[in-house]
């Protein structure tokens, strides 16, 4: 029988922790703050928003919202993000993207200060990553789902792990912390030729390439472990994984969608903030 690695219990765990190092710098008059910025209002922007200012709130980060009109230019957003640099309240800043195609999103990365960086975005966190030299902080999906096999006692070390997606916001990154772990890393997307076969090779698969259904059962070896990352809508509406439900049953364990790395996600976002915070006192 499968286990399902729910990121509720990772981020139940992490909860007290991270609530006592918030309160201790707030009593040394040092709130840890979050800025969010959203450009338009896309709904699976808005739903990640509501859970992030959850669970900063549950342990005791404050956030400020900033919102700019989808049809916006770059100017106004690199004005926001001037303002957010300028604010010594505000520790870190989570700008959700892809952002509208008139906005320079690489220009606008990295005009954040890299101390208030918490969720990768800027070339400078991302190089720290691929170096291994730990500066910055990782983008927070892709250590959620290192921080969810490490709390359910999943060591990759030696493993063979398969990461379909390479994107910098979770599959090159991923795959990076996985090979520092000291996992055999593939890294395969939408377009590898024989995806099923090579998924069938792995031990541990991380699959975050954004598109419903793309790994099936003939994907799936008995016995692996699968870190599925994808949000998408099924045909009724609902939200659904990259991997098809009923490929899941020989799996030994994986993360159920939703209900998976996303709790974590929230959780790793508030660490970061708080981290951040402790180092601008």
């Amino acid at each position: 029988m499968s286990t399902i690695l729910y990121g509720k219990a990772v981020a139940d765990a992490m909860k007290e922790g991270l609530a006592a190092e918030a309160a201790a710098l707030t009593a040394q008059g040092v709130t840890p703050t979050l800025a969010i910025v959203r450009v338009g209002a896309r709904e699976d922007d808005i739903a990640y928003e509501r859970g992030a200012e959850k669970r900063c709130g549950i342990v005791g980060v404050a956030v400020r919202k900033y919102q700019v009109a989808e049809d916006a230019p770059t100017a106004e957003l690199l004005g926001v993000i001037e303002e957010i640099n300028a604010d010594p309240g505000i520790h870190g800043c989570l700008l959700f993207r892809p952002l509208p195609k008139q906005m320079d999103e690489e220009a606008v990365r990295n005009a954040l200060a890299p101390e208030k960086d918490v969720d990768g975005i800027t070339d400078g966190s991302l190089a720290g990553v691929f170096s291994g030299s730990g500066r910055g902080y990782p983008p927070c999906t892709a250590q959620a789902c290192v921080e969810l096999l490490a709390h359910y006692g999943i060591d990759v070390s030696g493993k063979d792990a398969v990461v379909v997606g390479r994107s910098l916001v979770i599959g090159k990154p991923v795959a990076q912390m996985l090979l520092a772990k000291n996992a055999t890393v593939t890294t395969c997307h939408s377009r590898t030729r024989n995806l099923a076969e090579k998924c069938r090779g792995a031990d541990v698969l991380v699959v975050a390439a954004g598109q419903r259904g793309l790994v099936d059962a003939e994907g799936i070896e008995q016995g692996v472990v699968v870190v599925d990352v994808g949000i998408n809508v099924d045909a009724s509406g609902g939200i659904c994984g990259d991997v098809r439900p009923e490929a899941l049953e020989g799996a030994a364990a994986y993360t159920p969608v939703p209900g998976g790395v996303g709790a974590v996600t929230t959780s790793v976002l508030a660490a970061h903030v708080i981290d951040a915070a402790r180092k601008s006192v």
